[in-house]
C-alpha cells in the first residue's frame, strides 16, 4: 500500500517505544499502596493519560499525591524502555518531504526519557499529556499535533496501537490511521502493520506492508 501524505503523527508507547515492562513494574508497585486490586496487565487502559486512570482508582483527596508517586516510579523505570522494531530506522529516514511529530499521553519528561532509552530521535516539539485539556480518546491531542505541523488533520496519517488513540485520531478527522500491532484491531484502524519494519518512506510517500 502506498500513501501520499505531508504529515505523520506518531503515538509513542507501543508505536515507537516498548515501555510495557517498565510501566508495568512502576504501576504494580504503585498499586500496592494505592489500589491493591489493580494489576497493570489486566486493568490498564492503554492510550489514556495516567492521571485519568488514577482518578478512577483513588479518592479526589489523594489524587495529586498518587499521581506524583506514579510519575516518580515511571521516571525511575524509564531506562528499561526498548525500541519497537524498525522505529529508529524509520524515523531517521524521514526527510524534508514530510512533517512529523509525536502525540503521546505520557508526561513530557517521561516521553523524553523513554525515547532516549530506546534510541529514537525525537522532534523538537511534540504533544504530551500536559499540553491538552482533554486526553485521548478526545480529539484534542491530534488536533494539537496537526496544528503543530501547520497542517489540517485531514492531511495527516496517524500511527497508533491503542483503541483510545485511534478514537482520538478519528475524532480529530485525520486522513488515515495505521494500526501498529494486533492489539490495535479493536480500534478498527485503516490498516494494521506488525511494527515499523513494515513501513518505509521513499521521499514522496509511505509504503506499507500489511
Amino acid at each position: 500500500m502506498e500513501i501520499v501524505t505531508p504529515g505523520i503523527l506518531f503515538d509513542c508507547d507501543g508505536v515507537l517505544v516498548d515501555s510495557l515492562e517498565a510501566a508495568g513494574r512502576a504501576w504494580d508497585v504503585w498499586a500496592q499502596r494505592w489500589a491493591p486490586s489493580f494489576t497493570f496487565a489486566d486493568d490498564i487502559v492503554h492510550g489514556q493519560r495516567a492521571s485519568e486512570t488514577i482518578a478512577s482508582l483513588v479518592s479526589s483527596h489523594d489524587l495529586d499525591e498518587a499521581v506524583r508517586d506514579l510519575t516518580a516510579r515511571e521516571l525511575a523505570t524509564a531506562s528499561n524502555t526498548n525500541e519497537i522494531p524498525g522505529a529508529a530506522a524509520f524515523v531517521k529516514s524521514l526527510d524534508a518531504g514530510v512533517r512529523w511529530t509525536v502525540v503521546t499521553s505520557a508526561l513530557r519528561d517521561l516521553a523524553i526519557l523513554r525515547l532516549g532509552a530506546a534510541g529514537i530521535e525525537r522532534p523538537e516539539n511534540f504533544v504530551s499529556a500536559e499540553d491538552v485539556a482533554r486526553g485521548k480518546p478526545a480529539p484534542d491531542p491530534y488536533l494539537r499535533g496537526a496544528e503543530m505541523l501547520g497542517l489540517d488533520p485531514s492531511d495527516c496519517v496517524v500511527f497508533e496501537d491503542a483503541p483510545a488513540g485511534i478514537a482520538a485520531a478519528r475524532a480529530a478527522g485525520v486522513a488515515f490511521v495505521v494500526g501498529v500491532g494486533a492489539d490495535s484491531a479493536p480500534g478498527i484502524p485503516d490498516v494494521i502493520i506488525r511494527d515499523l519494519r513494515d513501513v518505509s518512506w521513499d521521499g514522496t510517500m509511505l509504503r506499507l506492508v500489511s
